[in-house]
């Protein structure tokens, strides 16, 4: 009946547009407040020792690379290399837009920084060249979602040292996932270019083919750092994080594409996003120990087994309420809350915790192409022009294939388990 109780204070500061972190202390705080054989300092151990993570560290050191790789225009290079790759293709920008996200993905870890960085300039070469202002809109936005799915995912950090799993591991067991969702975006893309072939694309990018991947094969080179190291045992993925960092300043320095003005605004923007993502973390910390000291765990996974003994009915139901999540709150705070009651009840029904986890970020992400938090929604809204209601039509369509790709993703967990399985985990 407490934790009942607990979650409908929450929710209810939820709709009242109290911040996440806040709504999540105060049940708390309140119920520490009235258990006699707690003390105010346990809470606060509780709060504080959720941070304390060393795989934490990556999480800014990320969040840096991102903006780094955007106000050094990184994220440019890319694009006039895939403009030259893809020129004349029908659909080409379509095609464009896919791979610019997915190249990007590995140095954002966000659906946020992808929109932002990639939306002000593909959207309006799409519109100037005769694609429906919706249609670019909504596969901007569907496509900035293969960032959280990719290495170095933001989300994968959080899930891994919420279940306890490997960094590394989650990283590997997204990479496939990510890429099945490029696939089915991009046959999208092509049978929209069959309905629609009359595209003013001609002339898209004059640079040679060889000289466009020779100017940007340094940027290209940022996975490798990340992956290979990685799997070569050379970093940990904190210290991959770090090196990341690195490899984007040197090659700033080298294209002397940064000013210490735009150095300055990304520092400020990183302190801000990791400060308001530590903030959610140290408050799910003392929302999950109440959670786990009323035996919340335990009681939904006695749910789960009477409701159903089929781990597919599990799977779909977890899904149906996994997608309601990410409705109300963003990924992180979504995974924060859900992983430490629905993980024991997975693991009970014998679903590996990577590809729960995958499961997982990939519905929970789609919560920012929804209204009322959809965050993807209001940053190409702002990048754009657009309106909020505009980009929210342009986006309704692409909901069918990224479902597809959760339903496949959800139904063949070798897709998730095949890359970590020459890791380990």
């Amino acid at each position: 009946m407490i934790l009942i109780l607990l979650i409908i204070a929450m929710l209810l500061l939820l709709l009242l547009r109290v911040p996440v972190a806040i709504s999540m202390l105060l049940p708390c705080l309140s119920y520490v407040a009235w258990s006699p054989d707690i003390t105010l300092g346990v809470a606060l151990q509780q709060t504080v020792g959720s941070v304390d993570s060393f795989p934490l560290l990556a999480v800014p050191l990320f969040i840096m690379t991102g903006y780094l790789s955007n106000a050094a225009g990184l994220a440019d290079r890319l694009f006039r290399t895939l403009l030259a790759l893809f020129r004349g293709i029908p659909g080409s920008l379509g095609f464009v837009n896919v791979f610019s996200s997915l190249m990007f993905s590995w140095m954002s870890g966000a659906a946020i920084a992808d929109a932002a960085g990639l939306g002000a300039v593909l959207v309006p070469a799409m519109k100037k060249r005769g694609y429906d202002e919706k249609f670019a809109l909504g596969l901007t936005g569907a496509s900035s979602l293969i960032g959280p799915m990719m290495p170095p995912s933001i989300p994968a950090i959080v899930y891994a040292v919420s279940a306890g799993v490997s960094v590394g591991a989650l990283f590997f067991a997204g990479v496939i996932p990510a890429l099945v969702l490029t696939a089915i975006l991009c046959i999208f893309v092509y049978r929209d270019a069959e309905r629609n072939p009359v595209r003013k694309e001609t002339n898209l990018q004059k640079l040679p083919i060889a000289e466009a991947i020779t100017s940007s094969l340094p940027v290209l080179l940022t996975p490798i750092i990340i992956l290979g190291g990685i799997l070569g045992g050379i970093f940990t993925p904190t210290e991959a994080a770090a090196a990341a960092v690195m490899w984007v300043l040197i090659l700033s320095g080298f294209y002397r594409s940064l000013s210490l003005k735009s150095f300055r605004s990304v520092l400020i923007k990183t302190t801000t996003t990791t400060g308001s993502i530590m903030l959610i973390v140290a408050a799910a910390g003392l929302f999950g120990w109440v959670i786990a000291r009323e035996q919340g765990p335990q009681a939904v996974t006695a749910a789960m087994l009477q409701l159903t003994d089929n781990p597919v009915v599990f799977l779909l139901l977890i899904n149906v309420a996994l997608l309601i999540t990410g409705m109300i709150l963003e990924p992180v705070a979504g995974l924060l809350i859900t992983v430490p009651v629905l993980l024991p009840a997975a693991i009970e029904f014998g679903i590996d915790p990577l590809h729960l986890g995958i499961v997982m970020i990939l519905n929970l992400v789609l919560g920012l192409l929804t209204p009322p938090v959809g965050l993807v929604l209001y940053v190409l809204s702002s990048v754009t022009g657009s309106s909020v209601q505009t980009v929210t039509r342009g986006t309704l369509p692409f909901l069918v294939p990224l479902l597809i790709t959760l339903l496949i993703i959800t139904f063949v967990p070798a897709l998730s388990l095949w890359l970590p399985s020459f890791v380990g985990k």
